[in-house]
């Protein structure tokens, strides 16, 4: 009765217990590591207890995570029904977030490939936690070695049955339905539509309840995901560990000190210096809280009373930005699925890594308000191109930390769009 009268609190202690997972699996594998190398009993134990807890933890979050993808992208589209009352500036919210996106995750994917922290990993090491796989990873893994490439990759993108598609958990057919399926919504008279939206609407907050009760299984998990790594892996782990965190706040601070003051300056017509200084209220609130929707309405006063932009623009930006403009998130997507795939020696081609950047920026839509959002997404892309899932739980131990810096990125990144939207606007207050 406590966690839902403060799911706050609830949601802060599992991130604790999450940690603690990840602590006590790391130390346990070490320990195995150094005591017990090769022992037999290892295998025995990664493939009889924390190998089938592992895959029950991914099971269930392959289950929910198309219906949740699906159902994000139409109603987070959806919600830009208010484009037929500010039809320009929606549509320069629109270009903006994807343009914006488009370099984030660029930028992590550079920095990420050139920087090579997962790199160096025994092969045959990492082809041995790979064989431990379920059989609903290796039959994803196996698919992923069928993709196209090309024109035909690209002709592929739109499904010719979007069951089908379902079916074969091919993420970018699927998501291409959900993004027409929603732009339907804008262009159809919205009191015919408004029971469909609804029931799409519900079936969005049964999957984020859903993945909220799986979360809760997530210390388990983490502490046999880490047990199995850090037993194969030994020390090596915790150096590839930290050159991960470290990539990912260098990726960060690219985007927050580099990209969003050229658009300022360009774009914004706004020193970016008062900028940040006008702004550090709600970049405060967003660390602490590591959670978009909880900032916006501090984001919504800044934006009034401090950036002293047009109500009507900063009011749509800033809430359509709370999930849809998300560059954060589609950073740390981008770095932790080539990392990992480096980890784990999996090589892609430039098209996979450019279907990596395509999914990371449509699944930033909608999906940030969910406690741990970001995790069924990473799952289902490292299964997609060929690399193990389990190696989410070598990233989740420290999510925290990475969770309120890409936080503190996302909601910054939805005041810059709005200044650059509210200069490029004629829209004022009244």
């Amino acid at each position: 009765m406590a966690d839902s009268e403060n799911p706050e609190r609830a949601e802060n202690r599992l991130q604790y217990w999450m940690f603690a997972g990840f602590a006590g699996g790391l130390v346990a594998g070490l320990v195995a590591y150094s005591l017990a190398d090769g022992a037999p009993w290892i295998s025995w134990t990664a493939a009889n207890i924390t190998g089938p807890i592992g895959q029950i933890f991914l099971r269930l979050l392959f289950m929910l995570v198309i219906p949740l993808l699906v159902s994000a992208l139409i109603v987070g589209v959806a919600e830009m029904q208010q484009m037929r009352a500010l039809r320009s500036v929606g549509v320069r919210t629109l270009v903006y977030t994807v343009f914006v996106s488009a370099i984030s995750v660029a930028i992590s994917l550079a920095v990420v490939n050139l920087l090579q922290p997962g790199a160096g990993v025994d092969p045959q090491t990492a082809q041995a936690l790979l064989a431990t796989s379920g059989d609903n990873a290796r039959s994803i893994v196996e698919h992923a070695g069928e993709a196209k490439t090309g024109v035909q990759a690209l002709v592929e993108i739109v499904p010719s049955n979007f069951i089908h598609a379902m079916s074969e958990n091919d993420i970018l057919a699927v998501m291409f339905f959900a993004l027409m399926f929603g732009i339907g919504f804008l262009v159809t008279d919205p009191e015919r539509t408004a029971v469909l939206k609804s029931g799409i609407e519900g079936l969005f907050e049964i999957a984020m309840r859903l993945i909220g009760i799986v979360i809760r299984m997530a210390p388990l998990a983490i502490f046999c995901f880490m047990f199995n790594l850090a037993a194969l892996f030994g020390w090596d782990l915790i150096v590839r560990l930290s050159a991960y965190v470290g990539v990912v706040l260098l990726a960060l601070s690219l985007q927050m000190f580099g990209v969003f003051p050229a658009l300022l300056a360009l774009l914004g017509r706004k020193s970016p210096l008062a900028f940040f200084r006008e702004t550090q209220e709600a970049s405060v609130m967003a660390f602490a809280t590591a959670s978009s929707n909880a900032t916006l309405p501090t984001s919504l006063r800044v934006a009034d009373e401090k950036l002293k932009l047009p109500r009507p623009i900063a009011r749509f930006v800033l809430t359509i930005g709370a999930t849809a403009n998300q560059n954060g998130t589609a950073m740390f997507e981008g770095v932790t699925v080539i990392f990992l795939a480096q980890f784990f020696s999996v090589d892609l081609t430039l098209g996979q890594q450019l279907t990596v950047m395509l999914i990371c920026i449509l699944g930033g839509i909608g999906t940030a308000g969910v406690p741990a959002g970001s995790l069924p997404v990473i799952a289902l892309i490292l299964g997609t191109i060929g690399v193990p899932p389990e190696g989410i739980g070598l990233v989740l131990g420290v999510d925290r930390l990475l969770d309120m810096c890409r936080t503190t990125l996302n909601v910054v990144g939805d005041l810059v769009a709005a200044q650059v939207i509210s200069a490029r606007s004629g829209v004022t207050d009244g």
